[in-house]
Parts: C-alpha cells; structure tokens; sequence
C-alpha cells in the first residue's frame, strides 16, 4: 500500500535512488499517519492571522514567526492571543538577533512563564544586525541555560539547504553547540526530499539525536509560496523545483506537499530517523493546509492510498 496514490505517468513519482524503497510497506503507512497526528502549525503575526484561528485543530501546537519588520513584540502579542484562546502548546519565535540584552530576554521567559508558555523556538534571526548580544542562536541559549528558566521544550532549526548567508560549516558546528541547550530539531523548508533524507542521515551520523521535525510548506498559493521562498534565500529549492516541470505545473494548479509527504515515508518510518512529525509553514492559509492534512490522514487510515 502506497502512502499516496501513484501515478505511473508522472515523472515526479519516480524511483528515488535516494530513498528507501519501503514507501509500499504498510508500516510506512503507519508511521505517516502518527507523524502526522504531530504536526506544527506555524503562522506570521499580520494583519488578517485571527481569521485563520479557528481553522486549527484542537490540541494544536502553533508556532508564532518573528522577523526584523515586526519584531518580537508582534511575537509575542499573538502568542497571548492563542494562549488567551486557550492554546496550550503555543511556541514562541525567540530570535535571537531581536534580543536587545539579559534584561530583555528575562522580561521574555517572564511573559512566557505568566502566560503559560512552556515552549519556545530559537533561530538565530534574519536581522542584518544583532540588537544586542546575541548575534547567533547558541549565545542566547546559553544565557537562557545560566540564567535558569521554566520551558520544558525548546527546538533549534535545522538547514538541508546551504543557508542564505552562513556557511555550511558554520551550521553544523552550531547545530552540535546547540544541541545539548535543545529537546528537538525544526528544518528549514526543502523542496527536494533526497536533500532531506542525505541530512537527516547526516545529522544522525554527526551524533545528534535529537528528534526532527521536518519542515515543509502547507497547502498555500504558489505566488505567496514563491515569494517568501526567495525572501528567505532557499535559491537551491527554486531551482529544483524549474527543473521539475510536473512539479512546476502543479504549482500553477495549487500546491499541496503531497510530493514531498509521500517521498519521505520511507524517510519518517526509518526507526534511527527519530523523525517525529512535520512542521507546516502555513503562510497563515491555516484552513487549506488543516483541510489538506485532515484529508490525507482520512485517506491513510482508511486505506485508500
């Protein structure tokens, strides 16, 4: 039983020497609907995100994005909303580059503490400049550890991908001094799942045991997914994905993460994976993205796919 229906005229749903070929094991099956029963939803604190709060299901751990236009106030406002609602698994973004100093981050995990939150991401930031100390992730994790703090879950970001403007080296370091400070591991967006399956193996090869969260983009409109796509500097996933016409032509019809889901069975039912769940840009497109999920769990678990 395949994961996803296959379609033996589209080239996109070829052998992939990458990949394991389990994707037709009925534990493969398995293993993708749990890991998608663990799914993160990450939304952007901006005009019109409270219209798609409803669409998130029940018990939903939502992640709230941080950036240098709006800052971690944004942040932070939505995260009271959501805890407000009475959303218990509510992450934060604390990027660390929009930290101005201690005091700051201390007035942070205190706000967290009062609302309840007890989870939190910590990316380095896309700021040109730190605010303060804390130009990378590590440096302000590690304050975090000395200072002592209540959060009982904190992820640190993952990249397949060469990242915009540090370098490869530089990330994998990072991602070891970062490790010890984390419970979990988010990666970036990746349009290519035999990058993902190579790191994955890579980042278990370097020690790192850490469970993973794989990252990939919801069910949203391909200009918005384009766009943002080359704001955060992922040049390697637009051009595998020009050179994938079938892909391409889905795009142009609406993209679902189909695709990828199904390439990376194998990869997720892989047991020293410690592949744990997904994590969906959403793009604030909760409703598509939720009715996406909902409808390839139903089909999983009846066993029509």
């Amino acid at each position: 039983m395949s994961a996803l229906p296959h379609d033996p005229q589209d080239p996109d749903q070829g052998p992939d020497p990458h990949l394991a070929d389990t994707a037709s094991d009925t534990s493969t099956s398995e293993s993708l609907r749990r890991s998608l029963e663990r799914t993160r939803f990450e939304i952007l604190p901006i005009k019109g995100v409270e219209d798609q709060l409803p669409f998130l299901p029940d018990g939903a751990e939502v992640t709230v994005t941080a950036s240098p236009t709006k800052g971690l106030d944004a942040t932070f406002a939505l995260c009271e909303t959501l805890a407000r609602l009475g959303l218990r698994r509510v992450v934060p973004h604390l990027s660390a580059r929009l930290v101005r100093d201690r005091a700051h981050l201390a007035d942070l995990l205190a706000t967290m503490k009062d609302l309840g939150i007890h989870r939190v991401f910590v990316p380095a930031g896309d700021a040109p400049e730190a605010a303060g100390p804390y130009a990378d992730a590590v440096s302000l994790l590690r304050d975090m550890d000395m200072m002592g703090h209540h959060l009982t879950d904190i992820g640190i970001t993952g990249y397949p991908e060469s990242h915009a403007f540090i370098p490869d080296d530089d990330t994998i370091r990072a991602m070891t001094d970062k490790a010890r400070f984390a419970t979990h591991v988010v990666s970036q967006i990746c349009y290519d799942p035999a990058v993902i399956d190579r790191w994955i193996g890579a980042v278990r090869a370097r020690g790192v045991t850490l469970p993973i969260y794989i990252g990939i983009p919801g069910a949203v409109d391909r200009v918005k997914l384009a766009r943002i796509s080359v704001k955060v500097g992922l040049g390697d996933s637009i051009r595998f994905l020009r050179k994938q016409s079938n892909v391409v032509s889905k795009l142009a019809t609406g993209y679902t993460p189909d695709h990828l889901v199904d390439r990376l069975g194998p990869t997720v039912a892989r047991p020293g994976n410690a592949v744990v769940g997904w994590h969906l840009f959403t793009f604030n497109d909760v409703e598509k993205t939720e009715r996406w999920r909902q409808d390839l769990l139903a089909r999983i678990q009846g066993g029509t796919t």
